[in-house]
């Protein structure tokens, strides 16, 4: 069975983060692990409170996992605070990880901040050189850009461009912001790969990114290239979206396991 390690936060509620990753990669058919970053106390309506992990902890769950059990691919999620990224970044350059998918996490779905300011120069700078993929979304894209405006997809192609140029192999700019269908727009620096999907109104997307990049992740374990990755993993997160479970007050999870239970059409 092949294995992906996720590096990410908790989310109490359950629809994103770690617990996310875990139920993906089991929709997925492979063996989940993690090394939790942070703790929050959270649900759908909002993040009530964040404990970050000592970063030498971080870097011991991830000596653990790769110490004994491996993984085919990783991911990451929350990583908080420079330090966090500093002692991620040194682990994942020592067990030399190739299948690399990060999700530059900022902001939960109800708005509360999850990476502070001084760690985002340092994911460009650090974290980024090591990844295969990344995957932005319209927000994220424009903090890490210096972009005011991505409103459409020669918008998107010029964030790709720019992310391109801070060292991953593939960007993946998510267009799920945009008003009209949710297309994602794949660069690996030569060629533009477009992904399309219906625009489904829901609430129900908590989790979305994170269940995205995990997706990603576990089909590139399986041996897929990053291009069928994405394809595969954009039709496994639209069905999620479109079956997503109504949960909560707020923003309820997106349904992992809609095929699975046969809930989908």
């Amino acid at each position: 069975m092949k294995k992906v390690l996720s590096i990410a936060g908790s989310d109490s509620g359950g629809g994103a983060g770690i617990q996310a990753d875990l139920k993906t990669f089991a929709a997925f058919r492979v063996y989940g692990t993690t090394a939790i970053t942070s703790v929050t106390a959270q649900n759908t309506v909002g993040v009530e409170g964040v404990y970050d992990l000592p970063p030498d902890f971080v870097a011991l769950q991830i000596d653990a996992v790769m110490k004994d059990i491996g993984a085919d691919a990783v991911k990451t999620g929350m990583l908080s605070n420079v330090e966090i990224v500093e002692a991620v970044c040194s682990k994942l350059k020592e067990y030399d990880v190739q299948n690399l998918v990060v999700d530059p996490v900022m902001v939960a779905k109800s708005g509360d901040t999850l990476l502070r300011e001084d760690a985002i120069n340092v994911i460009k700078e650090k974290l980024f050189p090591l990844a295969k993929v990344i995957t932005p979304n319209l927000d994220e894209a424009k903090v890490l850009t210096g972009l005011k405006e991505i409103n459409d997809e020669e918008g998107m192609k010029e964030a790709a461009k720019l992310l391109k140029e801070m060292g991953p192999q593939y960007v993946l700019v998510k267009g799920g912001h945009l008003t009209d269908d949710a297309v994602d727009l794949l660069y690996d620096g030569t060629k533009f790969y477009r992904y399309p999907a219906e625009r489904i109104i829901t609430r129900n997307t908590h989790g979305t990114g994170c269940t995205y990049s995990a997706a990603i992740a576990a089909c590139l374990a399986l041996g897929l290239s990053v291009p069928e990755a994405v394809e595969r993993s954009k039709k496994f997160i639209t069905t999620a979206i479109k079956y997503g479970l109504q949960i909560g007050k707020g923003h309820g999870p997106t349904h992992h396991f809609a095929e699975l239970y046969g809930d989908a059409e």
